[in-house]
């Protein structure tokens, strides 16, 4: 097995066990009366990751891993982390905000707003790099792009409704879907 085989089955790892962490939050935060803002681009943000994943596993299997990138790579992996431990909780792969709760500003949201996209946004195209494949690094780069903008308008729009005191579960907004989540 390539090297490159060995860093996208890492991602691969990865990426499930922070699936089963975001499933688990995603359900206490809900329990506790967490409103999903966003509902509509998720689908579309799983299968950009899904298909740069299999993309990354496709042409990238048999290349050697440069490892300046990989260097780059692991610091993201500690961005990462520090993001997830910042969150607690209330990280997962949605937009779920609570009625009255104000944003976190620890770790590194005490400088940046949306730091686990900064970390994503550089992921998306330093893997691609670190296997020699520029051009897929810029494609994705470019559709993620779009949809981060599309999700962080909407994250912003969620943030500012949950830190108003007023809001509650009972008294959402009037996109709110049958489901409980609404359409940003």
């Amino acid at each position: 097995m390539g090297e490159g085989a060995w860093l996208v089955g890492f991602l691969v790892v990865q990426r499930l066990a922070e699936l089963g962490l975001a499933q688990w939050n995603t359900a206490r935060l809900r329990a506790a009366g967490g409103v999903e803002f966003g509902a509509a681009h998720y689908p579309l943000m799983v299968a950009l990751h899904m298909l740069w994943l299999l993309g990354l596993g496709v042409l990238g299997h048999d290349h050697a891993v440069d490892p300046l990138w990989l260097a780059l790579f692991i610091l993201l992996q500690a961005g990462r982390l520090w993001v997830i431990a910042s969150l607690r909780s209330r990280w997962t792969t949605r937009v779920i905000v609570q009625p009255g709760a104000a944003p976190i500003a620890r770790g590194p949201y005490r400088w940046l707003r949306h730091p686990n996209y900064a970390v994503v946004v550089l992921e998306i195209a330093v893997v691609p790099l670190a296997l020699g494949l520029p051009l897929f690094a810029l494609v994705f780069s470019i559709a993620n792009a779009a949809l981060l903008a599309w999700r962080i308008r909407g994250e912003d729009q969620a943030l500012a409704w949950a830190a108003n005191a007023e809001n509650r579960a009972d008294a959402l907004p009037p996109a709110t879907l049958a489901n409980g989540s609404l359409r940003r």
